[in-house]
């Protein structure tokens, strides 16, 4: 027997896009990584460009319908090194390995508010975690840079 896509098991792109909804919104609100945020860059785009957020809602459902198997193609506004590669939209934050950290916390959080079965929440926060490299890309550019110029 043929085992359903992780697509199918989230329940297609209207449950997907319900979790990116509620995740999306909570990530706004977030001390630490949205309106409330130290990082400049981020409480800077979530505090004045919240008219950006449907258009942003929209594309992070594309990539998790697309990384979880669906039939919708995500194609990226700044394309990275590969077809669902997020370090050229994320570089210009600067996002720490601590703020994605927190990212995925609150991605936990939305998942669990939708009573989101445990293997297919582990396989979400999984492709989402392996996206941290290219999501903290500019961070760690910026971290090397400034040790190099001591």
């Amino acid at each position: 027997m043929e085992q359903k896509s992780l697509y199918d098991r989230l329940g297609g792109v209207f449950a997907i896009a319900a979790v990116v909804d509620h995740f999306s919104d909570a990530v706004v609100r977030n001390a630490i990584v949205g309106q409330g945020s130290k990082n400049p860059l981020l409480r800077k785009w979530h505090t004045e460009n919240l008219g950006r957020l449907p258009g942003l809602k929209f594309q992070r459902t594309l990539w998790v319908c697309n990384v979880a198997g669906g039939p919708f193609q995500f194609t990226a506004t700044k394309p990275g090194s590969t077809p669902v590669g997020l370090e050229e939209a994320h570089r210009e934050f600067k996002i720490s390995p601590a703020e994605f950290d927190e990212v995925a916390a609150e991605l936990t959080r939305s998942l669990d508010f939708f009573k989101v079965p445990e293997p297919e929440k582990a396989a979400v926060l999984g492709a989402f975690a392996a996206h941290k490299n290219e999501v903290t890309e500019g961070y760690v550019i910026e971290a090397a840079q400034a040790v190099g110029s001591r």
